[in-house]
């Protein structure tokens, strides 16, 4: 069982882009994954993350301060300008640009936690990274997302924020509580965890491809080269930017990786809820999500490899 669970979850890129390709040629067999089976899946995914952390798990706030302060500035600074500048050099639609904006303001994806496992990162600070950048999401998101979408259309603020709040804090708050007073329960069931979580963002990732099929094969090259340079640039920006801070190097690949991941299913999901007028602002998340993930196993691949080479260098 073990065995299994543990492949569904190291596999993750596969089934994302095989359930997107079922999306795109079946539409009828994912359609019915919108409305709220898109928000319960998500919260699904982030109650995981909840029950995977311990109150303790916040002490590494404390332990890495300036690593991670830095990683979440960069996060909340770096990610949402490049968004709007890559919209605005490609000349994206209204709706295209705004489910940019949206997706390159939302905090580090949980993805982000196992390609930094690949790349022989920092996992630790990986993962207090993404719990800082998910909580602080509450204020940050909103705070973007009206600042930078707000040029375009009507923009609620305090519905966003309400929204992160319920989808995405509550339900990892919920699983940090559960985890500290039921420890023993939550460790008989913390390792569907990853696996359902997978399960959930394929769905959702499926489900809005099968909503808009038509739309993406028309925008496809065009979403294509705006997700990967989005990723690519925050990828670039958060590993060059912590080598001139003169972070370690297993701190740069970590910042790196957290900056370049963007929580795609949670940027669906308030695109879907508060731009209902713009069916396609959360096209470009379907697209992000194969393209942050190929870009991220690609670069977690070589560094890995790096660090195999050097190892194997400083034995002879």
């Amino acid at each position: 069982m073990n065995a299994l669970l543990s492949s569904l979850t190291r596999h993750y890129p596969f089934w994302l882009v095989g359930t997107a390709v079922l999306g795109f040629l079946a539409p009828s067999t994912l359609v019915w994954f919108s409305g709220p089976w898109i928000f319960w899946g998500l919260a699904c995914v982030m109650l995981g993350m909840g029950l995977s952390l311990k109150p303790t798990d916040f002490s590494g706030i404390v332990r890495m301060p300036r690593w991670t302060l830095m990683g979440l500035g960069f996060q909340f600074l770096l990610m949402p300008l490049t968004g709007w500048l890559v919209a605005r050099v490609m000349g994206l639609s209204t709706d295209l640009t705004l489910g940019l904006m949206i997706l390159a303001s939302c905090p580090g994806g949980i993805a982000s936690n196992m390609v930094a496992y690949l790349a022989r990162a920092n996992v630790a600070l990986s993962v207090v990274m993404t719990m800082t950048s998910t909580l602080c999401s509450f204020v940050m998101t909103p705070l973007w997302c009206e600042w930078l979408a707000g040029r375009y259309v009507p923009v609620d603020g305090l519905g966003i924020a309400l929204s992160t709040m319920k989808m995405v804090i509550a339900p990892v708050l919920i699983g940090v509580l559960c985890n500290w007073r039921f420890p023993r329960a939550v460790a008989k069931i913390e390792r569907f965890g990853p696996p359902v979580a997978v399960i959930a963002l394929c769905l959702i990732t499926g489900g809005i491809v099968a909503a808009s099929a038509e739309t993406i094969a028309e925008f496809a090259l065009q979403l294509t080269l705006a997700v990967t340079l989005l990723h690519g640039v925050g990828f670039a920006l958060g590993y060059f930017a912590s080598k001139l801070m003169r972070f370690p190097e297993q701190v740069a690949r970590t910042v790196s990786i957290e900056v370049g991941m963007q929580n795609g299913g949670m940027a669906a999901v308030l695109a879907k809820t508060h731009f209902a007028a713009n069916p396609m602002a959360a096209v470009p998340m379907v697209f992000s999500a194969v393209m942050q993930n190929v870009i991220g196993s690609l670069i977690g691949g070589w560094w890995a490899k790096r660090t195999s080479e050097e190892t194997e260098g400083a034995k002879q």
